[in-house]
């Protein structure tokens, strides 16, 4: 019997904007994240499916993205974690079911926001973030038209990585090296991160944990720990909770996939056992 690849246990884990059902989701590296991590918790930080590009478009799901579905679905099932669908402005036909019935699927439950305690005892908010979007909130037309034209990005950037690939250079987000030039880019993250910390300290809550702006981030606000998952149609970026209940990001990157690719499960059941900016590369 060969040996198993050791896998990365950790005690809770945080995706956001995904966007299954759009070009730019990077579902093979998802996969074989989720493959190679095993976990107690697992949440699922809204944008995960885009029902505005689907409900949009031509309809677009390759078989990468079942994949993603059905790795989600194996540890819910086979490796008892427990998931939690907090929905986000791109799945936000969820919320009228959620908001008549406690909606949950066996181990998964959809919710509109949830309070995680860490294993350190600190009680951190959790939610996808666009209700404290103004852009969002009360300007969509104005939000489908920068949707459109971050799309666009992502085409930019799928054609320039692929020219990067032909001379075996490493994947390199243009999309975001060029959000990060412009100065309201810039200054719309940070009003979003101030007004989340505020929102959170009303709560008298310890900190938040959000998505939505694809800007991963770690960092203390007026004594909020913030958190933002980023995602996986640029940077490919997790927050991960280890067994102590320290949370730091960590980054996924394309030498990762072979790696994942071999974790072969041996048991009957084909299942498996059992304050900086820092991030961590896997």
């Amino acid at each position: 019997m060969k040996n198993r690849p050791s896998l990365k246990h950790c005690r809770t884990i945080f995706i956001s904007d995904v966007h299954l059902g759009t070009k730019g989701c990077k579902a093979e590296l998802l996969n074989s994240f989720l493959k190679a991590h095993r976990c107690e918790n697992l949440f699922l930080v809204g944008d995960i499916i885009d029902g505005w590009r689907i409900s949009s478009t031509k309809w677009y799901w390759p078989s990468a993205h079942n994949r993603v579905v059905r790795q989600i679905l194996r540890k819910s099932e086979k490796e008892k974690t427990n998931v939690f669908y907090v929905v986000g402005n791109h799945d936000e036909f969820l919320r009228e079911y959620i908001a008549e019935h406690n909606f949950e699927m066996g181990n998964i439950k959809i919710v509109n926001e949830f309070r995680h305690e860490t294993a350190k005892g600190e009680n951190l908010w959790v939610i996808h973030g666009d209700a404290y979007d103004g852009i969002t909130r009360h300007h969509r037309w104005v939000a489908l038209a920068g949707d459109a034209g971050y799309n666009f990005l992502l085409w930019s950037n799928r054609w320039f990585n692929g020219i990067r690939r032909a001379f075996n250079l490493p994947y390199w987000s243009l999309s975001k090296a060029i959000k990060h030039k412009v100065k309201k880019a810039v200054s719309y993250i940070f009003e979003y991160e101030n007004t989340v910390a505020r929102e959170t300290a009303k709560r008298k809550l310890d900190g938040v944990v959000c998505g939505h702006i694809h800007h991963a981030e770690m960092k203390t606000i007026n004594g909020i720990r913030y958190y933002n998952c980023g995602d996986w149609v640029q940077s490919c970026t997790a927050i991960v909770e280890d067994m102590a209940g320290n949370l730091d990001i960590v980054t996924w990157t394309g030498s990762d996939v072979d790696h994942a690719e071999k974790v072969i499960y041996l048991d009957n059941e084909d299942s498996a056992p059992g304050d900086g900016k820092d991030r961590k590369v896997a």
